[in-house]
């Protein structure tokens, strides 16, 4: 698990590069308010729109998502934690104020960055 990236997966990357490439600047890796230990993928501060990338096998995605055979009792617990901290997440950030958006890692990234584009342009109206 050590080397299972965190940050900067390719369809993060992506996503990144065509929200920059659109001219909207963002903060990466950004703490999130209250919750330590935890942080928001992609976030815009000013207009609190939280972007989160999660990947289908570690936040159980519902057409992709699979269960080790090997220790199978350990990661069902191990992945069940993993969704029930993005819920905890997600719903402390909307009781702060912040919109929360949220992706698998196997939309396509220009959708992504369509929607995310969308949601920062009707939040500003």
């Amino acid at each position: 698990m050590s080397r299972q990236s965190r940050r900067d997966t390719s369809p993060e990357v992506a996503v990144r590069k065509l929200l920059h490439a659109a001219g909207l600047r963002y903060r990466l890796q950004w703490k999130v308010p209250g919750m330590s230990r935890r942080t928001i993928d992609i976030a815009f501060p000013g207009a609190r729109i939280a972007v989160f990338m999660d990947g289908c096998f570690w936040h159980g995605c519902p057409e992709h998502a699979t269960s080790p055979k090997a220790n199978s009792e350990w990661w069902r617990v191990k992945l069940d934690r993993n969704r029930a901290r993005d819920l905890e997440t997600t719903a402390h950030l909307q009781a702060t104020g912040w919109l929360v958006l949220r992706f698998w890692e196997h939309e396509p990234p220009v959708g992504v960055a369509r929607r995310v584009e969308q949601v920062l342009r009707d939040s500003r109206a």
